[in-house]
């Protein structure tokens, strides 16, 4: 996948029960292909995933390159088997609440986000501005 032609999946997409895999699937295998654009793989989002996941960067982006979405969602499902809905929604809240955490951060936060639409002072999340960012939110 081409980042620099499209954009990667929403992170709100769902896969295996976890929001941010597909996203993270398109990321990884631009990477591979040194088309990641002004993207960044493995990001802060993307960490958090890999580390549920249990596995490094590198070896998630180059099944990425070998499998399709749906042998590495039955692999996510068979290595997660074992963990509760409440540990899926907790690794879910950690990427789809998580907000600038730090002054510098929230400072590119809100100049990206006004940059975009300075109406849109509703966006508070990095999954909102993604996603504001890559036009999946309407206008306001």
């Amino acid at each position: 996948m081409d980042l620099s032609r499209a954009y990667p999946r929403s992170p709100n997409v769902k896969m295996a029960g976890l929001v941010h895999l597909a996203r993270m699937i398109d990321k990884a295998q631009a990477f591979k292909q040194n088309q990641i654009a002004d993207y960044v793989y493995p990001c802060p989002l993307d960490k958090i995933i890999l580390n549920f996941l249990r596995i490094d960067s590198d070896v998630f982006a180059n099944e990425a390159m070998k499998n399709g979405d749906d042998e590495i969602s039955a692999w996510a499902e068979e290595t997660l088997k074992d963990k509760k809905p409440e540990d899926f929604e907790f690794i879910n809240d950690q990427i789809l609440e998580r907000r600038p955490d730090s002054e510098d951060r929230l400072k590119y936060f809100y100049e990206t986000r006004d940059r975009i639409d300075p109406s849109r002072t509703d966006i508070n999340t990095w999954v909102d501005l993604l996603d504001l960012e890559e036009g999946r939110l309407p206008p306001k």
